[in-house]
């Protein structure tokens, strides 16, 4: 609760006072530091006479003391704390949102990113121009040989069941397996080894 009065007496040198309150009563002691923060001047100093607003308290011999002094007379001494200190308790320090934060931290992290995989995609590019190789020549997959046929493999397999004459074979390489795997056939007239010579195998080049 604040209170009002008239500052009875001051003593300059030592610092302190007496307020005689508006609302009657004893004088309460005021010391300098109750005051606002001095100014430059001569209305830096409190002087006789002059309207108090104060909250009041009881020091330790139980007499009652000012405290918190405000000067309404004076400009800028209208509390008991300093007028910077004043100021600065309106002044918050502003909290920067922490969504933005988060958005402008992913941004930068896949900036930094982009950046990174499209310089090492440059280097890669230069390395393998310097080799004469397109980049896409490193991508494409490299051609498989077929396998050789080996020598000796027919591209048919044949094999013995029971036919025994030139009209049942299909082709000369056929007449020359059963001649040569098969017993009891009848394709060699000659016997020069040759089967089927006028079916198949007439030809130096049958096979």
């Amino acid at each position: 609760m604040r209170f009002e009065g008239r500052l009875a007496q001051w003593n300059d040198e030592r610092g302190f006072g007496f307020i005689e309150p508006t609302q009657g009563g004893e004088p309460v002691f005021v010391h300098i530091s109750a005051f606002p923060a001095a100014g430059r001047g001569a209305q830096a100093h409190p002087r006789v006479g002059e309207r108090l607003s104060f909250e009041m308290d009881v020091d330790a011999r139980g007499r009652k003391q000012a405290l918190r002094v405000a000067r309404p007379a004076v400009p800028g001494m209208g509390s008991g704390a300093s007028p910077r200190v004043e100021r600065d308790r309106g002044r918050q320090p502003s909290a920067a949102p922490r969504g933005s934060l988060g958005l402008v931290g992913i941004l930068l992290s896949a900036a930094l990113l982009a950046g990174l995989g499209w310089k090492g995609y440059q280097r890669w590019t230069a390395f393998d121009a310097g080799r004469g190789r397109e980049p896409a020549a490193l991508l494409a997959p490299e051609p498989v040989p077929a396998p050789a046929a080996s020598p000796g493999v027919t591209a048919a397999v044949f094999r013995c069941d029971g036919r025994q004459h030139c009209s049942q074979m299909s082709s000369c390489a056929e007449a020359k397996f059963f001649l040569r795997n098969c017993p009891g056939v009848k394709m060699d007239g000659d016997g020069d080894g040759v089967p089927c010579e006028q079916q198949w195998c007439a030809s130096p080049l049958a096979k």
